[in-house]
């Protein structure tokens, strides 16, 4: 008496499309990670109600004890205005500025006009209210 099927069922499970998922998932991850590229200098950010992410070419900051770096590279005061224009050599100008809330608005502008002087596109960064 023979009782096996004549069908047989197959135990195997197939890899290959949860291979593809994984791999769509860490390609994903990889390209959005790349479009946010934060300041790596503690800065005590201004909130605003609304806080877009801005794609940033140059970052400037100024910390409480007015010290100016551009793309996290110290630079005196001076010469920012050169400095500036070396970043922007055969680039798109655009400047995110991240100044501490505790530094007086007059250097934010002087910064801001600098930028502006070089048909740079400006904007500032801040934090989210909660």
């Amino acid at each position: 008496m023979n009782l096996k099927s004549k069908h047989k069922i197959e135990s195997a499970f197939s890899m290959s499309s949860m291979t593809d998922v994984i791999f769509l998932l860490l390609i994903f991850f990889m390209l959005t990670s790349s479009f946010i590229t934060p300041s790596g200098l503690p800065v005590n950010l201004p909130s605003s109600k609304t806080s877009t992410i801005v794609m940033q070419k140059v970052s400037v900051t100024i910390t409480p004890d007015l010290k100016y770096y551009v793309n996290d590279r110290r630079v005196v005061k001076s010469r920012l205005e050169d400095e500036l224009a070396k970043e922007f050599e055969g680039k798109e100008g655009v400047v995110v500025l991240h100044i501490d809330k505790s530094v007086p608005t007059e250097y934010l502008v002087e910064v801001a006009g600098i930028a502006t002087s070089m048909n740079a596109k400006v904007s500032i960064a801040t934090k989210p209210n909660n």
